[in-house]
């Protein structure tokens, strides 16, 4: 996957375990919900990427540009958490979280929408949902199935 252009695609609930993607373009995509398990991401462009509870341990995000990037209940080391909070910046425009808050920089909550152990807390944003079809327009209700 080395330098290779995956702008704007969508890569939900893909398994990229051990994966090289050194500097590859993910602006714009949709990687929620992947396992990047143990993945080489140096220097890639994760500009406006949605990682909403991707799984991101003991990958090498350095020189990573995550502008505008959600991580929203990802999982990711906390050395490489610390290291993408010196420079992390950006609202995502697909979701609407702050990078910053959704990697729990600073003295804010841990991440934008709660924990695991606050289910009432942790529902994805309302635009994805309606994007990826799970509510229904009439009611406004989505389905847990």
């Amino acid at each position: 996957m080395r330098e290779s252009d995956f702008s704007g695609s969508t890569f939900n609930g893909a398994y990229l375990e051990k994966a090289v993607a050194y500097k590859a373009n993910f602006s714009g995509a949709d990687l929620s919900d992947t396992l990047m398990d143990r993945m080489v991401l140096n220097e890639a462009n994760l500009t406006n990427a949605v990682l909403v509870r991707s799984v991101l341990t003991r990958s090498d995000l350095g020189g990573a540009i995550v502008e505008g990037a959600d991580f929203s209940d990802a999982v990711i080391d906390l050395l490489q958490k610390q290291a993408l909070c010196k420079y992390a910046s950006g609202t995502n425009p697909v979701t609407g979280v702050s990078t910053r808050k959704s990697l729990g920089c600073g003295n804010s909550r841990r991440n934008a929408y709660g924990s695991p152990s606050s289910p009432l807390l942790s529902a994805p944003p309302q635009q994805l949902l309606d994007r990826d079809g799970f509510c229904d327009p009439a009611t406004g209700l989505c389905e847990a199935s």
